[in-house]
């Protein structure tokens, strides 16, 4: 397994520091405003979504030749409580090569917490703490567009480069546009997607109805909420593979 190093990575610019404090202040005060039952599983919108995401995972996973986890060497960035990592379990990844990191130490202590046997480590992304090519796999579910920085959002990209070997696979699952909504946040094109990460195959979906009219109609059952996920104009997110050339 990949070794933390932090003297391996260049100390946290000015910047850099402003914007890691914007985002901690964000999710701290998100803790406190969004009703509790938002993001829980007895949701129906939520569950939904859940399920239809892990389905178009499946998917790409087995048509890029990974139809298990096992054996690979693994890393999901902005980890939180540790869900994508206890999922990954389901997929046979070896919990003795699977990493998660998170910048707030709530969630750090919350995921150890959940699953004292996985390693979990309170860093930034654009610092990671680990050598080069320590990953087989990488992931990151909804992290970069809480980034508003340009630069570190490239910074945060060359570092997934930096630790994943020739021929890693990267999965990213992100929301393409904007919330009028929400200013802290700012939408990732398949475009963007591309410049953040030059001389990577990619293999793309367009998924997830957009979160207010998923709870609109979520209460409806999940026979309407599959139908109506399936007009692409309606989803606002991509689920992405992408490959190191």
């Amino acid at each position: 397994m990949p070794v933390l190093s932090h003297h391996e990575v260049p100390q946290t610019r000015e910047h850099e520091r402003t914007e890691l404090d914007r985002i901690r202040r964000t999710y701290e005060h998100r803790q406190n405003s969004i009703p509790q039952d938002r993001y829980s599983r007895t949701n129906p919108a939520h569950l939904y979504a859940l399920h239809e995401r892990e389905v178009v995972m499946a998917s790409l996973l087995r048509a890029a030749g990974l139809p298990t986890l096992a054996g690979l060497r693994m890393l999901d960035i902005g980890c939180g409580r540790g869900a994508t990592l206890r999922q990954y379990l389901e997929y046979d990844a070896d919990p003795a090569r699977l990493w998660g990191i998170d910048l707030l130490p709530a969630f750090n202590r919350q995921a150890h917490s959940l699953a004292p046997h996985l390693r979990v480590a309170c860093a930034s992304a654009a610092e990671l703490p680990f050598p080069d090519g320590s990953f087989d796999f990488v992931s990151q579910f909804v992290l970069f567009t809480s980034v508003l920085s340009g630069d570190m959002k490239r910074q945060m990209a060359r570092e997934i480069q930096r630790v994943l070997v020739r021929g890693g696979r990267f999965l990213w699952y992100d929301f393409a546009y904007n919330n009028p909504r929400n200013p802290n946040v700012r939408g990732i094109r398949l475009a963007e997607v591309r410049e953040l990460f030059p001389g990577f195959s990619i293999a793309s979906r367009r998924i997830t109805l957009a979160p207010p009219l998923g709870r609109a109609i979520g209460c409806f059952g999940p026979a309407l909420y599959y139908f109506a996920s399936k007009m692409r104009f309606l989803c606002t997110h991509y689920l992405c593979l992408l490959e190191k050339q």
